[in-house]
């Protein structure tokens, strides 16, 4: 598993897993400008231009600003739902699957 500093000199992308989400809120507590909880009740990735991504597997970047608290979201996710992966190689460093 790569740390915070290694991860962040490589573009990433999320998505979450809406068949494990709890609707919690936790990663739109931490990252509003990223994730949203719908009228579901479950949460989705937003894209850069702030629309809701509901296609199940949408993947949205991670703005490095937003680094940090994109990555809490994903370890304090209840439902262990939300994976952070490189673009380029579709490795998860964040999440369930990160190795």
């Amino acid at each position: 598993m790569q740390n915070e500093a290694g991860a962040g000199t490589e573009a990433l992308e999320v998505w979450i897993d809406q068949d494990l989400c709890t609707g919690d809120g936790i990663c739109a507590q931490y990252a509003p400008e990223v994730f949203e909880l719908d009228i579901d009740g479950l949460a989705y990735v937003k894209s850069p231009a702030d629309e809701l991504l509901q296609a199940p597997g949408a993947t949205t970047p991670v703005p490095l600003p937003l680094l940090r608290d994109v990555t809490d979201s994903a370890k304090e996710c209840p439902g262990d739902c939300i994976h952070v992966r490189r673009i380029s190689d579709k490795v998860e460093v964040f999440g369930p699957d990160a190795e």
